[in-house]
């Protein structure tokens, strides 16, 4: 059983850069960008200042409105090491998701870029707080953002009444090694340091309050899991605001020394490009991203055979796409997981030597330090292998709860410290874990119980379907009826194994 790690991930980041000073820490080909550990290290402690010198304080929030730039991965552990708690916008707010986030998480500091593919984020934000014209930065008054004060635009870009990044290193630097130690000394392992929005009740986002102690041992444990080690290269295709891409790409990587591979957002060529170019030996992704690299036209003109593992995660995986990740790409230790954000995230994953039928109808067993159990929704009594239940999972990785709901987190987890995930399971002979369904998702026809995964997982066993989705309608007989919308296999394609 592996051992809980117990950093901040100011002393994570200070532990790896120690250990393997010259590896590959952040990389970005198309920008010419290499940074090792050691460089990261640095340029956070400088960045870190610079938070300082703009009066970031322990406990404040910092929001970040930005695709995988490589300020992200800087500012994740900069705000950290100030004890700041990172909040990750999504890169499709619009102007009022982004005023909802802002607002419901007390933000005081907003980084963002200028935009993300269509979505002007300047423009959002002039709506926003129409007194940025003739506004000083550091000394904002927005009417409809109250709470924030300091805005820092990264890029080449200006915006009025906002700092330049590339000013906020040097603004730091009358602060001196000692001050920045001195506040990183009174930070703890459980103190709450990242803050992702997540759907709630009739669609009220929620803000789910993660640890130091939750996202550096979550990366940790299934970098365990999926063998990984200071040799390894990660390509990292999925969004850091999400969980995905910040613990089970960030964290696994930093926690083991490997080198971060990212791209801005996932395109089927670039990626393949990357993986090429740096002899990637891992990528994450749903397994739509897998089936888009495998039918994509130039597939067989790029050579992946670097690749050794990832994760697939996020939905169900045909048992063709498994095998084709095996046979045709070649990484043979590509794992299954399981998990919310909740969770931090990955509560289950299935293990390298797990033959791909498995791999396929499973979600793997659970992380070490993590419980998992099953109870009947109805009756809230323990279910038994074999017997479909409600996934309840208890761990110090899950989450400390909703920013400012506590009713919502009341809901989520019980008095004894369970998390009621919503997903529906059942346990097999061997401690296997199989998702079901989801509790608000099913649909009764008739008086019978009918969960959509069961039908979504048939349906993609057909060659020709890459992705199904099941839903209920209304029917005036039975309640409801089913229906379903198939995604099919463009270009349709067979390969031959022998």
């Amino acid at each position: 059983m592996s051992e809980m790690l117990h950093f901040t991930l100011g002393e994570l980041l200070e532990d790896t850069a120690r250990r393997f000073p010259d590896n590959d820490a952040l990389v970005y080909p198309d920008r010419g960008l290499r940074m090792s550990y050691g460089d990261l290290d640095r340029k956070t402690d400088a960045l870190a200042k610079g938070l300082l010198k703009l009066g970031v304080k322990p406990g404040d929030h910092v929001a970040l409105w930005a695709s995988n730039v490589p300020e992200w991965v800087l500012l994740m552990f900069a705000t950290a090491k100030v004890g700041a708690v990172l909040v990750a916008v999504d890169t499709n707010y619009q102007a009022a998701e982004l005023e909802y986030a802002l607002n419901q998480s007390r933000t005081s500091t907003l980084f963002l870029t200028a935009g993300f593919k269509d979505n002007d984020y300047l423009a959002s934000l002039r709506e926003l707080v129409p007194e940025l014209a003739g506004s000083s930065a550091g000394q904002l008054r927005a009417e409809r953002l109250p709470h924030l004060r300091n805005l820092v635009l990264i890029g080449e870009q200006e915006l009025e009444g906002a700092l330049p990044y590339a000013e906020l290193e040097g603004l730091g630097a009358e602060i001196s090694a000692g001050e920045l130690a001195a506040i990183q000394q009174t930070l703890g392992e459980y103190d709450v340091i990242n803050m992702q929005y997540t759907s709630g009740v009739a669609g009220t986002p929620r803000g789910v309050m993660l640890t130091h102690h939750a996202i550096v041992n979550n990366g940790y444990l299934v970098g365990q899991g999926l063998k990984f080690s200071e040799r390894d290269r990660l390509c990292i295709p999925l969004p850091f605001y999400h969980c995905f891409g910040c613990v089970l790409g960030v964290m696994l990587c930093v926690t083991h020394g490997a080198a971060m591979v990212p791209l801005e957002a996932f395109s089927v060529e670039p990626t393949m490009e990357v993986i090429q170019a740096e002899r990637c030996t891992a990528l994450h992704g749903v397994p739509t991203m897998f089936i888009a690299l495998l039918e994509h036209p130039r597939f067989r003109d790029y050579n992946l055979l670097s690749l050794r593992t990832g994760i697939m995660a996020g939905a169900p995986c045909p048992i063709d796409t498994m095998k084709q990740v095996i046979s045709d790409i070649g990484a043979k230790e590509v794992a299954i997981g399981y998990g919310q954000t909740e969770a931090a995230p990955l509560i289950t994953l299935t293990a390298p030597t797990d033959p791909p039928e498995l791999r396929v109808s499973t979600v793997g067993k659970p992380l070490p330090g993590v419980e998992v159990r099953l109870v009947d929704p109805v009756t809230g009594q323990t279910c038994g292998p074999g017997r479909e239940g409600e996934i309840c999972t208890r761990s110090s990785m899950v989450m400390q709860g909703y920013y400012n709901m506590p009713e919502e987190t009341a809901r989520s987890i019980d008095k004894d410290g369970w998390l009621h995930t919503g997903d529906l399971g059942m346990q097999d002979e061997i401690g296997y874990y199989r998702i079901t369904g989801r509790l608000k998702n099913m649909i009764i026809r008739g008086g019978q119980n009918i969960y959509p995964v069961e039908i979504e997982e048939f349906l993609q066993t057909h060659p020709k379907v890459s992705k199904a989705q099941v839903y209920g309608v209304p029917d005036k007989t039975l309640g409801e009826q089913v229906a379903a919308v198939a995604k099919y296999k463009i270009p349709y394609r067979i390969n031959v194994v022998d």
